[in-house]
């Protein structure tokens, strides 16, 4: 690239921004998959007048997700803060069923 080129016009660069924006539009449909499943947990915890919380469930999770994440070279203090993230979701979507507000 000279310095004339605008980093648009990097065809290498806009392969790669390709690539993470198909990333990115898939990871947010995996991530709504998962939040309808973790929503129908919720209702059916609140039917079944379950507990929101399961912290032996969530420490294994935990655990689950930082080998993985270390075996794919990933942060593993960021998987856990994102399972917390997903967690307090499920809670919040619980407390919503749970209140009658589906």
């Amino acid at each position: 690239m000279t310095s004339r080129d605008t980093p648009d016009e990097d065809a290498v660069l806009t392969s790669y921004r390709r690539s993470i924006d198909n990333i990115d539009a898939a990871l947010v449909f995996l991530l709504a998959e998962r939040f309808k499943i973790t929503q129908k947990v919720g209702r059916h915890k609140a039917a079944a007048g379950l507990p929101p919380a399961d912290p032996a469930r969530e420490a294994q999770q935990i655990a689950r997700l930082k080998a993985l994440a270390s075996e794919a070279e990933l942060d593993p203090e960021f998987s856990e803060k994102f399972l917390r993230f997903i967690i307090e979701e499920v809670i919040r979507h619980h407390a919503r069923a749970a209140s009658g507000g589906g």
